[in-house]
């Protein structure tokens, strides 16, 4: 076994694969013209074109013979397909690649095929899921970003055009049935109402059935859940339940309904939990199990050295490679932490590590699902652990809540004991750790989850098995790979050719390269076949090229998800020759600058080609960015019916902005309650209803404060309830100028009852960036959690009649004074810069 990076596989090693046979001719099975009949299609245009009667048509049916046209099928023998990918967890993490988390299922697949070490993510969660699903570059399919960072350029605009066809499609039409289980983060965040469209749903992109949340994240407690374009609900009524059992248990009566119908039938399931993307939501079960363990009570530093250790033994990373050093300047060391601390920190890693291990036991009961139908021996099963580094969106210290994280809001450690110790992952949290252990998990490393030009941030583990095919059971492999090549391998295994036609449209070809080759065990040290690839993330970059990677020095950590925009043309570069420098940790730039200018010119070659440009460093702002959503250009709204259900990108914004809501209502003889309108939930979000027949208008403050404003008992009849905002700010507009001074700022609220006010008061600061994002604007009820459970539980819905209630936006707009004093304070910026 050697690690060191190859040029080009020869074409003669190329060609020696064996799992799938190179036969594209058509199979028929049955007798033409029965019912019973199937057949392959050669599959180069989607749908197959109507095949000919081949019956005889007269003028009467007893003259006439008939022709049924056969079923489209896979090719007999076809294997099924069960893609895996969790979220958020790096080389580090599971046991099967030196980690001390137990990730058994992971360790079975690994075991009873291989292990892949140099396999790599985008180092986002939409870009990574848009290209696995693909097999193309994330800019050539619209997602540079994540969806909710969505902007008006091509490899950034969260839509996948049709000229490239997901692999759920391609196997759809070719006889495959398809599923789709978990997360959906490839839905632009404007088109996820069940108003539609739906064509960039799963069921929209060729599969046919679609169990999951459409989001980054959920609460794995209580999701925005969704049954094809249905919004479902099954955790009412019954308390522990958790959408990581949920969704295996839906899968598994899928796969078995399949086979109860056809055994013959191969399926492709896309098998993607939200474990372990905050918030770190496993059951009280898993969380004492590992708690018990104790395996973070020597803190993050020994934890790196002991995942570094095991590495070695397992052989999963060379036995020259270095451990990166640990950034003294950026993070703490264990030992500099106080007794406080360390308690608060080891439990969110307990927790953390908790979810990893439920997920996987989750993932282990599928995958026992297949062996239980009598299918795993040709069921290609690839499981990848994690769709990006571990993340280090929890800030340096954690948080109960990462929604606060995301407006920029740090609960300090005193008061993360204090309130939320005992209820860290529970549904009254939605936590995530401090940053210093997600640089752990990512050993042996440097950086984590939104950084792509380190490996930190983009080596995924990764085990595949086979057993029909896979004969080398155990084996390792090391060849550069990525997740392009996830497509390519699944067409090549299961005898599917790319269409060339889809729908009409021309396909674009896939971009990446099958690792098919890599099943025999007589390639096991074959070079790779994938010899370029680009990486870029938020303008952080990197470019790969036959065993050596031209990198950018990070130069945003990237839990500072405020930080202002920089110019990426400046930014300094290291290089890196992997085949004696596995881990990024002997920087050559200055020993050879001429292979780092050929690289860097690669670099901008690709990304021409792949719609990379152009770069852009903003981060967090971008989810403040206008969208083609259907709010889009308006500033008033109004609605005479209860509706439920409308997702956050589709609902109205009043951040940094004034407004006003006006709810005409009835109330019945011995009063009312309920909800009018509301936004958000639990952890971020606002509220406008009456309780105890009282109006109140609420902000959740990111779970950390509530602003109320409450009225007087309210008499049977007619009234008109008033809340207006009045906000004391620039607005979004200073951040064209990469000036958060507009943003965040206070203002007054003042609620009337038919036209007098009745309450009034002035919030000192608001929320910037986002509500709570996996939760829904409601009309006349409250779905999933409520704004204050102090005052109500869901659905809370409204008992007395609402007539018409109407919202009314007036954004700030800068003057040109103002617009004046901004330039010149940024061009002052960038002299001290």
């Amino acid at each position: 076994m050697t690690f060191a990076a190859r040029s080009a596989v020869p074409l003669a090693v190329a060609l020696a694969t064996f799992a799938a046979p190179p036969a594209r001719a058509q199979q028929i099975t049955g007798v033409p013209g029965s019912p019973s009949a199937t057949t392959t299609i050669q599959g180069d245009q989607l749908p197959h074109p109507p095949l000919q009667f081949g019956g005889v048509i007269k003028d009467t049916a007893p003259q006439s013979k008939p022709y049924w046209p056969p079923r489209v099928a896979p090719r007999k023998g076809a294997p099924n397909v069960l893609l895996i990918m969790t979220d958020d967890a790096g080389y580090g993490v599971p046991s099967t690649f030196g980690g001390v988390i137990p990730t058994p299922a992971l360790d079975r697949v690994a075991a009873h095929g291989l292990r892949y070490t140099n396999f790599h993510s985008t180092a986002l969660c939409s870009p990574t899921r848009a290209a696995i699903i693909t097999g193309r570059n994330h800019h050539s399919v619209g997602f540079g970003v994540i969806a909710e960072q969505a902007t008006g350029f091509p490899g950034y605009d969260s839509f996948i055009t049709r000229d490239k066809a997901t692999i759920g499609r391609i196997l759809k039409d070719n006889g495959y049935r398809t599923s789709w289980f978990g997360k959906n983060h490839n839905t632009p965040a404007f088109q996820a109402s069940q108003d539609g469209p739906f064509d960039q749903w799963p069921i929209g992109m060729g599969f046919e059935y679609f169990y999951g949340f459409i989001g980054g994240d959920a609460n794995q407690w209580e999701p925005n859940l969704f049954r094809n374009t249905t919004q479902i609900y099954p955790f009412q009524g019954k308390p522990g339940w958790n959408l990581i059992t949920g969704m295996a248990d839906d899968a598994i009566a899928y796969m078995n309904r399949i086979n109860a119908l056809d055994p013959e039938q191969p399926f492709f399931v896309y098998y993607v939990p939200g474990g372990t993307h905050a918030p770190h939501h496993p059951t009280p079960e898993w969380v004492k199990k590992v708690s018990d363990m104790h395996l973070f009570d020597q803190g993050w530093n020994k934890l790196r050295e002991q995942i570094f250790a095991n590495q070695k033994k397992l052989g999963v990373i060379p036995p020259d490679a270095k451990l990166t050093p640990w950034p003294k300047g950026l993070l703490k060391e264990w030992d500099e932490l106080s007794a406080d601390e360390k308690k608060m920190f080891i439990r969110q890693a307990d927790v953390f590590a908790a979810y990893v291990a439920y997920t996987d036991q989750e993932i282990g009961r599928v995958i026992q699902a297949v062996e239980d139908m009598g299918k795993l021996d040709n069921t290609l099963i690839i499981y990848i652990e994690g769709d990006n580094g571990t993340s280090s969106e929890g800030t340096l210290v954690g948080t109960p809540n990462e929604v606060a994280m995301f407006n920029g809001v740090i609960v300090p450690v005193e008061d993360q004991l204090k309130y939320f110790y005992d209820a860290w992952g529970t549904d009254k949290t939605y936590p995530h750790m401090a940053v210093p252990w997600a640089w752990a998990f990512d050993t042996p490393f440097s950086w984590t989850k939104q950084i792509s030009s380190h490996f930190g941030g983009i080596k995924q583990g990764m085990a595949v098995s086979w057993p029909q095919v896979i004969k080398d059971q155990g084996g390792i492999r090391n060849q550069f790979h990525h997740v392009i090549d996830i497509v390519p391998t699944i067409l090549e295994a299961t005898g599917v050719k790319q269409p060339t036609v889809v729908d009409g449209i021309k396909q674009s070809p896939i971009e990446g390269v099958s690792m098919v080759y890599t099943f025999d065990k007589k390639n096991a040290n074959a070079p790779s076949t994938h010899r370029t690839q680009y990486f870029e993330m938020m303008g952080d970059r990197a470019l790969y090229h036959d065993g050596w990677i031209a990198s950018t020095k990070v130069v945003r950590p990237p839990w500072n998800v405020t930080a202002p925009a920089h110019d990426p043309m400046t930014v300094p570069w290291e290089l890196y020759d992997l085949s004696k420098d596995w881990t990024q940790c002997d920087d050559l730039a200055a020993k050879n600058p001429a292979k780092l200018k050929e690289l860097q010119a690669l670099f901008m070659k690709e990304a021409k080609k792949y719609q990379v440009l152009p770069l852009d460093t903003t981060v967090v702002t971008r989810l403040l960015t206008p969208r083609p959503s259907l709010t889009a250009g308006r500033t008033s709204f109004a609605w005479t019916q209860p509706m439920t259900g409308v997702p956050y990108g589709d609902a109205p914004s009043i951040l940094n902005a004034s407004y006003t809501f006006k709810a005409d209502v009835e109330i019945p003889q011995g009063g009312a309650e309920g909800m009018l309108i509301t936004t958000g939930g639990r952890f971020g979000g606002y509220g406008f209803y009456v309780w105890k027949n009282k109006p109140v208008f609420l902000w959740n403050l990111v779970d950390l404060k509530r602003v109320r404003w409450e009225g007087p008992n309210l008499t049977p009849g007619r009234h008109v309830i008033e809340f207006d905002f009045k906000y004391d700010g620039l607005g979004m507009g200073t951040l064209m100028f990469n000036n958060f001074s507009g943003i965040a700022r206070g203002g007054t609220g003042v609620l009337k009852l038919d036209g007098q006010e009745v309450a009034r008061q002035t919030m000192e600061r608001t929320i910037p960036f986002i509500l709570q994002w996996d939760e829904s604007m409601d009309i006349g009820s409250d779905t999933l959690t409520g704004v204050n459970d102090a005052d109500y539980a869901p659905p809370f819905t409204f008992t007395g009649k609402i007539n018409k209630i109407t919202l009314a936006i007036d954004r700030p707009q800068l003057t040109p004074e103002e617009i004046k004093k901004l330039q010149e304070a940024q061009r002052n910026n960038r002299v001290s810069e």
